[in-house]
């Protein structure tokens, strides 16, 4: 390898997310949800590491921590301990572009492509390996490896890829201030004693199977959604703008964003509430941008996506289908 190779990182959402009970082998919660992914995407880089490195290195501006530390950088570990490959130190960049601790699931979505950039150079073309490895590293994780609308069952490890959305579907996230920690939120959870039962679960995988590409009112649900507004007071603020706009909504998984989603045309209604919900985000933004005295506010479009961006206070965008 003597040029750089580049990967798409997709941040995703969970469309709906149904908690079950925890796993006696490993301790992690059983899990019913679609995870979907959306064209809002950090951008992966890998290299040959500068003469003289002895090691991968991993770069990624603007989040803190070591970059040892980085969900990338420990699935480039694991990826050469499962393979065994001994290729030459590499280097990758991220170029961050998923709001952090966002409930999106961006470094997810990093360590996914580093997989992907990792088996590209080492020749190694078995995603059953790869899902492996990155189950490793996070639920959230083997989803990543080849992006696409999947349920997810098991603690997120059992992928079935799922049709749909329609072309015209959109997606409105307005972030709050506070992060918010998956195992902070799943805690919470415990203790709230949200878990579901193995048959209510089951009966909700069912649902979901039927409902096909575009999933129902009732199915937009997200049980971790009560821990995540016990931890962080502001996601109730962003839920008055959402309500406001009337858009179908939900949480992701863990994180501090609220998401909305309908369709951009077709049925009269979701069209007219999804433009309210553009027009809602756009609002919260410049208010945002009033409060912090001159933050600036830029567009920017690309393919099956426009989107607004107001000091990372709001992300207003839709996805390619």
């Amino acid at each position: 390898m003597t040029a750089a190779l580049h990967e798409e990182a997709p941040a995703k959402v969970n469309l709906c997310l149904f908690l079950g009970p925890r796993r006696a082998s490993d301790g992690r919660h059983e899990l019913v949800t679609v995870f979907q992914p959306v064209t809002l995407a950090d951008r992966v880089a890998l290299e040959p590491a500068p003469l003289g490195a002895d090691a991968d290195a991993v770069s990624c501006p603007g989040v803190a921590g070591p970059p040892e530390a980085n969900l990338a950088a420990a699935a480039l570990r694991a990826f050469r301990a499962r393979t065994g490959w001994a290729g030459p130190p590499i280097r990758l960049h991220i170029d961050k572009r998923i709001p952090v601790a966002a409930g999106m699931a961006g470094g997810s979505a990093d360590a996914g492509a580093a997989l992907r950039l990792a088996s590209r150079v080492a020749g190694v073309g078995d995603d059953d390996l790869l899902r492996e490895v990155a189950f490793g590293l996070g639920a959230d994780v083997p989803a990543q490896v080849r992006p696409a609308r999947y349920l997810a069952t098991g603690a997120g490890e059992a992928l079935r890829a799922l049709e749909g959305p329609p072309a015209d579907y959109g997606l409105l996230v307005l972030r709050v201030p506070e992060p918010l920690s998956t195992a902070d939120v799943y805690r919470r959870a415990d203790e709230m004693d949200l878990a579901r039962g193995e048959a209510d679960l089951a009966e909700r995988c069912r649902a979901v199977e039927a409902a096909g590409a575009d999933l129902p009112d009732d199915l937009i649900v997200n049980d971790l959604e009560a821990a995540a507004r016990a931890l962080c007071p502001a996601v109730d603020d962003a839920r008055e703008d959402q309500n406001a706009s009337r858009l179908r909504g939900e949480l992701p998984r863990t994180g501090r964003a609220v998401i909305q989603s309908g369709h951009r045309g077709g049925d009269a209604l979701l069209h007219a509430r999804c433009r309210a919900g553009l027009e809602a985000g756009r609002a919260v933004g410049d208010a945002a941008a009033q409060r912090d005295d001159g933050n600036k506010s830029g567009g920017q479009e690309g393919s099956g996506v426009h989107q607004v961006s107001f000091e990372g206070e709001v992300h207003d965008f839709v996805h390619g289908g």
